[in-house]
């Protein structure tokens, strides 16, 4: 597995945003689709967003659409999360993947390269 590395965490008050980024070698990016998960204490890793390798298609959980945007930059080798209006039940360690499958998923299983994760805390 190649690991990724994510950043852009941190603490933001309620209402506020945060972009993070996740960053790898060229050949983790090229014809892969690549997702965010998010993991809160106490709770299993959930699906937050994923986008085709061309950029073209997305896919959102409910619970984020309208508020966050999954983008890439295939030349810079990165995916971004843009996090907007967040509230403190977004609070959560938020994870990078990519992977090669035939069309976008949802499932973690799916996905077999990993970054470290970053800590998004919000607060009131």
């Amino acid at each position: 597995q190649v690991q990724l590395v994510e950043s852009g965490g941190g603490l933001v008050q309620a209402g506020g945003s945060l972009r993070l980024s996740c960053a790898g070698p060229g050949r983790t990016f090229s014809n892969h689709i690549l997702g965010w998960f998010r993991q809160a204490p106490g709770k299993e890793r959930e699906f937050v967003a994923t986008i085709s390798w061309s950029g073209a298609s997305t896919l959102y959980a409910e619970a984020v659409k309208g508020r966050f945007t999954i983008s890439r930059d295939n030349a810079k080798n990165t995916v971004f999360l843009q996090m907007d209006g967040l509230k403190p039940q977004h609070k959560a360690v938020y994870y990078c993947a990519a992977d090669r499958p035939p069309g976008l998923s949802l499932r973690p299983q799916t996905y077999h390269y990993w970054g470290q994760g970053t800590q998004v805390t919000v607060s009131s």
